[in-house]
């Protein structure tokens, strides 16, 4: 009788999504990470357009409309100084399905990839997917990955190392010296460096580079999205940026797995990607207060929880039992072992929600850490 492959019996349902499915109608869901704001009427708009003149009902290239990988092109260019080919652009199915295709065209079986641990929960499954091995790596106490530690860990099996940043789970940004070293790395070590960029406007302090920039030889895959940046999480709107060789490799997934990322969805980033960029300022800022009000909460309540300067995720380090007691209190957060094993004994805690909201679940989480100490 036929049985499961190997590989996805790996695999298990998400931790986020676990917690996020036994909680109860009336919580409040701080699991999840999706940004409350609405997608820019501009973006919206151009998918209507799409639609209604019959633009949308077939088949785009493999790659994307051309049009929407001219503006990826631009985008690098105008945000990243980064002179990006057109045909170094792959539009995916989200940011997911770009991770998909960098590990799937670049991992044999067997082959290591080193993650950050704790990390998004996607590095582990999918390289598990793609038949290789993660290695989970420590990281430092300000939660950000040390370039030192991934090169310490590279050895002759290293497929790839996944750099994130700002980071989910974690909310830390990376520093440019960081970036710079992991280029380096890839360089030297002639291994490749997945980029998940997924995060980089929503910076509060420092600034986001990319390893790409600093990279000497062709090491660097870019992952980003539309899904953070323009709150588009449900447009499932992505895409790779790398060397034409390494994309021609990831369109040969492609092609097959997906064929092209939803047409209406290509119009929709197309809009957002070269229409006006004010909106993600404003949307930073919020996020930006509402993790200072995160802070104080936190802390006040005598939990520490390094700062963290990007994304809009907070880490703190929690008492035995504190998840459990807030979520049975109508709270939704995520424990942190369910982003790796470096992530026990702390909660992640997503604030793109409301400020009101928020208050309400700080008054929860005081409650909680009252019981459990």
């Amino acid at each position: 009788m036929t049985e499961f492959s190997e590989r996805v019996e790996q695999v298990s349902i998400s931790g986020i999504r676990e917690v996020f499915e036994a909680a109860g109608e009336d919580a409040i869901n701080l699991g999840l990470g999706q940004p409350d704001f609405p997608t820019p009427e501009h973006a919206r708009q151009a998918a209507i357009d799409a639609i209604e003149a019959g633009k949308a009902d077939g088949y785009t290239s493999n790659r994307g409309t051309p049009e929407l990988v001219d503006a990826i092109v631009e985008k690098h260019a105008r945000d990243n100084d980064l002179d990006v080919s057109p045909n170094g652009v792959i539009a995916t199915a989200g940011g997911s399905e770009a991770l998909h295709l960098a590990l799937e065209a670049h991992v044999d079986p067997g082959e290591e990839v080193l993650i950050p641990d704790p990390g998004f929960v996607s590095y582990d499954a999918l390289t598990r997917i793609a038949s290789g091995t993660p290695v989970g790596l420590p990281l430092r106490e300000d939660l950000t990955l040390d370039p030192a530690t991934v090169e310490e860990h590279v050895t002759e099996d290293t497929a790839a190392f996944i750099v994130n940043s700002p980071s989910n789970p974690t909310g830390a940004v990376q520093s440019p010296e960081d970036m710079r070293e992991f280029a380096r790395i890839a360089d030297e070590h002639d291994v490749l460096c997945i980029s998940d960029e997924v995060y980089e406007h929503i910076v509060f302090e420092g600034e986001h580079r990319s390893p790409m920039e600093f990279a000497e030889t062709d090491n660097v895959v870019v992952v980003n999205a539309c899904s953070k940046t323009y709150s588009m999480t449900g447009w499932r709107l992505g895409w790779v940026a790398a060397s034409e060789r390494r994309v021609e490799r990831m369109l040969r997934v492609h092609q097959y797995v997906q064929a092209c990322a939803s047409a209406p969805a290509q119009y929709a980033a197309e809009a957002a990607l070269t229409g006006p960029q004010d909106v993600v300022g404003e949307m930073t800022a919020s996020f930006e207060e509402r993790r200072d009000v995160l802070l104080d909460g936190l802390r006040d309540m005598g939990l520490s929880v390094p700062e963290p300067r990007g994304a809009f995720y907070a880490m703190p380090e929690v008492p035995e039992g504190w998840v459990e007691e807030v979520i049975d209190r109508g709270v939704v957060v995520v424990p942190g072992e369910a982003f790796g094993s470096h992530g026990e004994g702390y909660a992640r805690i997503s604030y793109a929600t409301d400020v009101e909201d928020l208050r309400a679940a700080l008054d929860v989480m005081r409650e909680a850490t009252r019981a459990v100490r």
